[in-house]
C-alpha cells in the first residue's frame, strides 16, 4: 500500500509541477478526450468518472472558468447539456497525456525487468478476469 500511495504521490505531483493540473481535472480531460469529437454529455460524464453529479458540476465549473471546457447543447431541442474540450483545453489534455505517461514510465515501467513485467501482466489479466468475470 505504501508503494502504491507514493506513485500516486509521485505522479499527481508531476501533474501539478508539468501541467498545473489536479489529477481530478486530469480524469475529465482525459475523459473528454478520449470521447468522440471531444465531447460528452454531463451524464455520460458522471459515469466515466463515477463521480457524484455535484462533483463534476464543481469541477466543470472550475474548468470552464480556466478555459479548458465549454457547455455545449445535445438533441433537437438543446435541452441536455454537454461538455466539450476548448482548443485550451485540447492543449492542456494532449501535453498532460505525453507528461504523465512519461512519468509511469520513468516511475513504474523503466525499473520492471522482462521477467517482472510477464509476471505483472500475467497477474493483471487474472485479477481483471476474476472481478470483471470471463
Amino acid at each position: 500500500m505504501r508503494a502504491q500511495r507514493l506513485l500516486a504521490r509521485e505522479l499527481d505531483r508531476g501533474l501539478q509541477d508539468d501541467c498545473g493540473i489536479s489529477k481530478a481535472e486530469f480524469s475529465v480531460l482525459l475523459s473528454l478526450w478520449r470521447a468522440p469529437g471531444r465531447e460528452l454529455r454531463v451524464s455520460e460524464l458522471v459515469e466515466s468518472l463515477d463521480w457524484e453529479k455535484s462533483r463534476v458540476s464543481h469541477m466543470l465549473t472550475r474548468m470552464e472558468n480556466r478555459g479548458f471546457v465549454e457547455r455545449t447543447q445535445f438533441g433537437a431541442t438543446g435541452r441536455r447539456t454537454g461538455i466539450g474540450l476548448t482548443t485550451e483545453g485540447g492543449r492542456v489534455a494532449r501535453d498532460a497525456i505525453a507528461h504523465h505517461a512519461g512519468n509511469i514510465r520513468r516511475l513504474f515501467f523503466d525499473s520492471l525487468t522482462p521477467e517482472h513485467a510477464a509476471t505483472l501482466r500475467a497477474w493483471s489479466e487474472q485479477l481483471i478476469t476474476r472481478v470483471e468475470g470471463p
